[in-house]
């Protein structure tokens, strides 16, 4: 850059050494000669100053060692998209091709080239892309009109994160010419967005893919460019600090991800302004400072009207430490898996194993839990040694086995909204299974089991006790002594007289019995 910037510059991202900046100031810093740029750093640690320089306010920072004064010379203010695309995807020919000689006939007249293969070579290359990447390529804007469209026509999906874009009217004069564009990641792009005019729409006429972390947008710029994707399917809005200040009206209404992380201003109230959106499915609120959730149109047992779509719910690294936020999401109509690791209530002083059965018995649908899938006798076993657990509980509470005299008071309900279904699910407890345990004694843990041979009718049915903490490896060793077979071919399942007609396979050699909620007067299938 020369010395004779005009007041254009202002608001333009530039790069230094690395770092990236925004203009604020243009002009003469006395006493010292000569035009400066003020800038303000993203990161404000690399400034000296405020933006004043001997009392004189030239430019103001939101943070007092935000900015710095530079010379034009050291500032990089970027180039354009193609010649960015050109810098990172055209192959360069050897100097023996671009030497060649060829004559080609323009209109009638022959006329002769220097290096044509070459240059026909790159406009392949280009006009075949798909997918680029340009991140961290210092691109500042769309570079000559139409340029992009004529070089680059097929491309697909476009990286743009980490560059010196300064408006969103830079990014659509970009898009304007990618009419195929389905995949857009403007990440770390510090936007200005358009206040006030119309936003120009049917720039991204297929546009499925939006990512927009870190760079600035509130809420109502959101909803006001969203008018321009018609057919967007997700949407990432990590760390801007977002406020959700109103309800989407006629527009992210195809959306099945929105991902709003690391947005610490956000809280349940807000959530209920985007809890309509039809297709949502997936909804990424980590490290939002979340505690607490209710639906209030929904009452114990029942289904909320809101949210009708969502499937998969991640509230990892909040402050959840109520077991009332798992309660609701049983509420949820749709929900089938959850990740929420990094909270209060799971890292607490309970076993991680006693945790995850908790959750998976508080929420009936659920079929994945922190990306662990749920089987079906995992969620069996859970449910039964929920039932076990609280059933002293719920006795106190008014809880009976016979259904006429059942009536646990609301208090209890409320606290496990899911135990009467269990009770009709698996039936009320019995006192007998309701009486305190001796954990330290061996003999309170063994379990009275028999073992039959569905395939060896010769095989007389054994009765066997064994402790509920021993592993299936264990119970394979045993029988293989017992019956003379190699364990390797011993395949271990079992029947449960409060499930008739089910058999559920022992598949994992290093879980326990307890696992598998094998009780007493189960019975071992054996079979090899």
């Amino acid at each position: 850059m020369n010395d004779t910037l005009t007041s254009d510059v202002i608001g333009r991202r530039v790069e230094v050494n690395g770092e990236h900046a925004t203009v604020r100031f243009s002009g003469i810093v006395p006493p010292v000669a000569g035009l400066w740029l003020g800038v303000e750093w993203d990161n404000p640690e690399r400034g000296k100053h405020d933006g004043s320089h001997e009392g004189t306010v030239y430019f103001k920072c939101r943070h007092p060692t935000g900015g710095s004064f530079i010379r034009p010379n050291k500032v990089n203010f970027g180039v354009g998209f193609l010649t960015a695309v050109k810098n990172r995807y055209v192959l360069e020919d050897g100097p023996e091709e671009d030497g060649k000689e060829q004559i080609v006939i323009i209109g009638n007249k022959p006329v002769e080239t220097i290096g044509f293969d070459s240059i026909i070579k790159q406009q392949s290359q280009l006009s075949k892309l798909q997918e680029i990447s340009l991140r961290n390529c210092a691109v500042n804007g769309a570079g000559d009109k139409g340029a992009i469209a004529k070089a680059c026509p097929s491309i697909r999906k476009v990286d743009l994160s980490r560059n010196l874009l300064s408006s969103w009217d830079e990014v659509l004069d970009i898009a304007d010419q990618l009419k195929h564009l389905e995949v857009l990641n403007l990440s770390e792009n510090k936007l200005s967005f358009p206040s006030g005019s119309p936003v120009r729409t049917g720039t991204f006429p297929a546009l499925k893919v939006l990512v927009l972390n870190r760079t600035g947008i509130t809420w109502a710029e959101v909803l006001q460019c969203a008018a321009g994707w018609p057919v967007l399917e997700e949407l990432y809005l990590k760390s801007n600090d977002l406020l959700i200040s109103e309800r989407p009206a006629d527009v992210l209404q195809t959306v099945k991800l929105l991902d709003l992380s690391s947005n610490q201003l956000i809280d349940e109230n807000q959530l209920f302004l985007i809890a309509y959106l039809p297709r949502l499915e997936q909804l990424i609120l980590s490290d939002i400072g979340l505690s607490s959730i209710h639906f209030p149109d929904a009452g114990t047992g029942h289904k909320t009207s809101m949210f009708p779509s969502l499937q998969y719910l991640v509230v990892n690294d909040n402050q959840i430490s109520q077991w009332s936020f798992i309660n609701e999401l049983d509420k949820l109509p749709s929900l089938q898996a959850l990740s929420c690791s990094r909270n209060p209530l799971t890292e607490g002083s309970k076993a991680a194993h006693t945790t995850r059965g908790l959750i998976i018995a508080k929420i009936g649908q659920l079929k994945t839990l922190n990306k662990c899938e749920i089987p079906p006798e995992e969620r069996r076993g859970a449910e039964l040694d929920y039932r076990k657990a609280f059933g002293n509980e719920w006795k106190a509470a008014g809880g009976h086995q016979d259904p006429d005299r059942n009536r646990p008071h609301a208090e209890f309900l409320a606290a496990h909204p899911r135990y009467q279904s269990l009770c009709l699910k698996y039936g009320a407890p019995e006192d007998g299974e309701l009486k305190t345990q001796q954990p330290f004694l061996l003999k309170n843990q063994l379990l009275t089991l028999k073992i039959k041979y569905p395939n060896q009718v010769d095989q007389k049915v054994l009765e066997k006790r064994l402790p509920d903490s021993m592993t299936i490896q264990k119970v394979k060793g045993l029988l293989a002594r017992l019956l003379k077979v190699p364990v390797s071919e011993l395949l271990l399942s079992y029947e449960s007289p409060k499930m008739p007609g089910r058999e559920i396979e022992l598949e994992n050699d290093q879980q326990s019995l307890q696992f598998y909620s094998v009780e007493s007067g189960d019975c071992l299938l054996v079979r090899w």
